[in-house]
């Protein structure tokens, strides 16, 4: 979610949040081993709490404490652990090949930030492992996601962000909800699955 906690404090307690998990990060995900995932922006957990059942090792970091409160009790409801870590996520940093998959869902912080979000995400990762990023691609403006342009996704404006270090696997706009929520023709999500490369130099 947003870098802002105390805004996204207010969201998270005026709304109830889907606990559905993204239909494209199961999509993507099913095929892989558990291994250690981390949920950047992880918000009430709908993510987190799937990985987790599926057997990954799962940290969520979040700027909103509303929003962890909300994902402790929920993956307790659901009988899983998440280690969650309060920080803004542009200050967070995981350790260096630490997860096997990390995901950024729906963050949205502009073309300045996004690439260093996503470096931060690659470094995270082993070699071979996987990032999943998901947003609300542009045709949403005025309808869903963030009210200014410049915050919203397209395929160009991601693939500028990806830092070197992976390799795409998928880039693609589809429709919000997944490929069944037609009727969603406004808002659509573009959605990213890379590897990163294999290096010697890492652990």
């Amino acid at each position: 979610m947003s870098t802002g906690g105390e805004a996204w404090d207010r969201r998270f307690s005026e709304h109830e949040w889907s606990q559905d998990p993204d239909p494209f990060l199961i999509e993507l995900v099913q095929g892989l081993p558990p291994g250690g995932a981390l949920d950047l922006g992880c918000g009430p957990g709908r993510n987190a709490i799937w990985l987790a059942r599926q057997g990954f090792q799962v940290t969520g970091v979040d700027s909103s404490s509303v929003g962890l409160q909300q994902a402790q009790a929920r993956a307790g409801q659901a009988g899983v652990t998440l280690c969650l870590v309060a920080a803004d996520l542009m200050e967070y940093q995981a350790e260096d090949a630490s997860f096997d998959l990390v995901v950024v869902a729906n963050i949205h912080p502009g073309p300045e930030l996004l690439p260093e979000i996503l470096a931060k995400a690659a470094r995270a990762l082993r070699p071979d492992g996987h990032l999943f990023v998901v947003g609300h691609h542009l045709d949403a403006l005025g309808h869903d996601g963030p009210p200014q342009e410049e915050l919203l996704y397209t395929e160009e404006r991601l693939l500028t962000a990806v830092p070197p270090s992976l390799t795409i696997e998928r880039l693609e706009t589809v429709p919000r909800g997944g490929p069944d929520r037609s009727e969603h023709w406004h808002d659509k999500s573009v959605i990213l699955w890379a590897v990163r490369r294999p290096d010697p130099a890492l652990p």
